[in-house]
């Protein structure tokens, strides 16, 4: 099993976005995938929802929420997820540009998502959650930090392309925003009932892919020293064999972490069946910031009966 394998309908795809849906460093997840199907012979592109401040930075307008970060795009120097991998990309020898949508809500997103798939001519989007409750329904005893996962998984949904994943890395992670993990299982569960549930594979050190990863990670915490990014710090460590209470970085000193094997795992699903299954995802259609998307959230959890919280038996 030293090959990473992804679901046959993205490896048959041609022109593929692989886009980070809950911010921050999302995107890094995303690039065991990246690296895959580049090395399938295929044109990837890359995306991320920013906390950044694009209009504050010198990169390029595409339209109200869509902006155009290179290696040489200037602003932000303390905390530029985008543009840090833009340029560990380019130390490799990749002039790679990554596209970076303002945090408002799902109306200019989903333009700026439909804008990539006109220019690019997408015939795959592969939205990443690095952690895993962008599958969290809206019943559940705790949906984590929707908003932004949210405003994604709805801009998506709407676009017309012939394939569309969800791909979760980061199982446990969740716990510290309050996320019931056996809630989760129970959503893969009847995702794997309606055949949406597409397979899960482990990240392996010793695969290529997996390395490339691991050095961007590493590149992106001393980039970024004040604010190294903790989830897919947790998936790392779980990758390199540590367990427990383990703290790669001072940023998680004051929490008890569990890092287990099953952060590694990458978890593969149908956008679409995704999507459908979630109680109030056409609620933030035609949100315009991301209070919008917040605000309409916290009105669902009003009216919703939530399931109850459960541990996973041991």
């Amino acid at each position: 099993m030293d090959e990473l394998r992804l679901p046959a309908a993205l490896e048959n795809s041609q022109r593929v976005l692989v886009a980070g849906a809950g911010g921050g460093f999302d995107v890094y997840a995303g690039l065991p995938i990246y690296e895959r199907l580049r090395s399938l012979g295929k044109k990837v592109f890359l995306a991320n929802l920013s906390f950044v401040c694009l209009g504050a930075t010198s990169a390029k307008p595409l339209t109200r929420a869509l902006y155009a970060v290179e290696s040489t795009t200037t602003g932000e120097d303390l905390y530029f997820p985008e543009r840090t991998l833009a340029q560990f990309l380019s130390r490799r020898g990749e002039n790679v540009t990554v596209y970076a949508f303002e945090k408002l809500g799902v109306a200019p997103v989903r333009e700026g998502y439909a804008y990539l798939v006109q220019s690019l001519g997408l015939d795959a989007i592969v939205l990443v959650d690095g952690g895993t409750d962008i599958l969290l329904r809206g019943d559940e005893a705790g949906l984590g930090t929707p908003a932004e996962d949210m405003t994604s998984l709805a801009a998506v949904d709407a676009m017309r392309v012939p394939t569309r994943i969800v791909a979760c890395i980061g199982f446990g992670v969740d716990a510290y925003h309050g996320v019931c993990h056996a809630n989760w299982l129970e959503n893969v569960a009847a995702l794997s009932a309606e055949g949406a549930f597409l397979g899960a594979t482990a990240l392996l050190e010793r695969m290529p892919e997996v390395r490339a990863y691991l050095d961007a990670v590493d590149a992106a915490d001393m980039a970024t020293s004040r604010q190294p990014s903790i989830v897919n710090g947790s998936i790392v460590s779980a990758i390199e064999g540590r367990f427990g209470d383990y703290h790669r970085n001072q940023r998680t000193q004051s929490s008890t972490l569990f890092i287990n094997p099953l952060m590694s795992l990458l978890w593969a699903f149908d956008l679409a069946a995704v999507a459908r299954r979630n109680l109030y995802l056409d609620r933030l259609a035609d949100t315009q910031t991301v209070w919008d998307v917040h605000l309409a959230i916290a009105h669902f959890c009003e009216t919703v009966r939530h399931r109850a919280r459960a541990t996973i038996p041991h």
